[in-house]
């Protein structure tokens, strides 16, 4: 009940509770923080059901190559742009209706989920990933802004970190599910597939119980006297600080290649069977777990552009394990733990820097902008990286990337964007 009761909470009424406590350097996290990261935790268990069993059903199940992985990769991971700025600006312009707008895209992918029952080529799941993932560009600008204004300048790392570590907490749980479906039924794929269908609604089930409605937001927008557009919208690209934060990370986002491309990679350096690898998402989603929290809080006191160039220093020795001929047993563990840090140290820290330079009744909006340009960069990279091993083997193709994430992480320095420094604006 005391999620529900906060309704009526307004972001500036989160913000006068942190003042109240004037003693305490730590603001309670807002309650609509904890309803939204109890729900992405649902979520994220369905989701990663999927996508942990989901490269070696396509390459080893209905042996695509790579470069046709690489394809439908690229869709999952970044079809999702092409609707994001669509899923933002409904949620601003609909008076701060942030929730309906992301309770329609948590639907949409839920009723994705057994449709991967039904289609057995290229053309039909690449369809059904399409759809998944405009459900997830829809509700991802809408759910980050409720945090975002849920939340006051000074904790927005600390919140942020707290929903994405109680998000991949659901990311962990996924594929051990996965794992323990496949080890115990016939027809295991069919059985992850509806089994993450059932869990999906549940998770919209809680959103609409649980999750305030963001009306905040709305009388934000009423009352500033500026209209959330989508002129308005892109207009936001001609602030300096939140240009350089987009292009940051477009650049970055050329360079990184998914996770099922690193857990590809790495069966294939060490011989993993097919039934422990839907395990390997686990070590990942297990260092993000432990370090979201504790980075976000980093990013708030140290500067959020150190930790989030740090977090890309994380993922470079990543590829350079790949890249090394060492075949010992800690190398998964290293590998997954330096992927799950990069995802602790960027992920969040990103949303939070970018909500500094947004105004609030175009905050959806703004972070979509930053969202869209880093997810139509990931998609490229699959695109790119799929073809390069196709043509040239797994080891040029890390090898040529691992080039291009240092030369783009040392222009993104020459950037510096002040926004991703430590926040000292005045609560609002």
């Amino acid at each position: 009940m005391y999620v529900a009761d906060s309704r009526a909470s307004t972001p500036a009424s989160a913000s006068g509770a942190v003042r109240s406590s004037a003693g305490r350097r730590r603001a309670a996290v807002a309650p609509t923080v904890l309803a939204l990261g109890a729900v992405s935790l649902i979520t994220d268990v369905s989701s990663e059901m999927v996508t942990a069993v989901l490269p070696l059903y396509l390459v080893a199940g209905l042996g695509l190559s790579p470069l046709g992985f690489g394809l439908l990769d690229g869709i999952y991971n970044g079809f999702s742009a092409l609707v994001r700025l669509a899923g933002g600006h409904l949620a601003d312009r609909g008076g701060g209706r942030h929730k309906w707008v992301a309770g329609f895209g948590y639907g949409i992918s839920a009723v994705c989920k057994p449709l991967l029952l039904l289609a057995h080529s290229l053309t039909p799941i690449g369809l059904i990933l399409a759809a998944d993932r405009t459900g997830k560009g829809l509700r991802t600008a809408p759910r980050d802004a409720l945090i975002s204004l849920s939340s006051t300048p000074e904790t927005r790392g600390r919140a942020f970190g707290v929903h994405r570590a109680m998000d991949t907490a659901g990311a962990l749980l996924g594929p051990l599910v996965a794992f323990l479906i496949l080890r115990a039924t016939v027809d295991g794929y069919d059985a992850v597939f509806t089994v993450s269908f059932c869990v999906a609604v549940i998770g919209v089930l809680v959103l609409v119980l649980f999750v305030p409605g963001g009306r905040a937001a709305g009388r934000v927008a009423e009352g500033s006297g500026t209209r959330p557009t989508l002129k308005a919208a892109v207009g936001l690209l001609r602030r300096r600080e939140l240009r350089r934060i987009t292009v940051c990370a477009l650049l970055l986002g050329l360079a990184t290649v998914s996770d099922s491309f690193v857990y590809l990679l790495l069966q294939r350096r060490l011989g993993v069977p097919d039934r422990w690898f839907a395990l390997l998402p686990l070590g990942t989603a297990a260092a993000f777990l432990l370090l979201a929290v504790p980075l976000g809080r980093l990013a708030d006191r140290w500067g959020r552009w150190r930790v989030f160039l740090a977090g890309h220093g994380s993922l470079l020795l990543a590829y350079a394990l790949l890249l090394t001929s060492w075949h010992g047993t800690a190398l998964p563990y290293a590998v997954l733990a330096l992927h799950g840090a990069f995802y602790a140290a960027t992920d969040g820290v990103l949303m939070a820097a970018a909500s500094d330079g947004v105004p609030e009744e175009l905050r959806s909006s703004g972070l979509a902008v930053v969202q869209t340009g880093q997810a139509m960069a990931r998609f490229a990279c699959s695109l790119g990286f799929g073809a390069a091993w196709t043509l040239w083997g797994d080891r040029t193709a890390l090898a040529a990337t691992t080039v291009a994430l240092a030369v783009c992480a040392a222009f993104s320095f020459t950037l510096r964007p002040n926004t991703l420094g430590t926040t000292r604006e005045p609560a609002s």
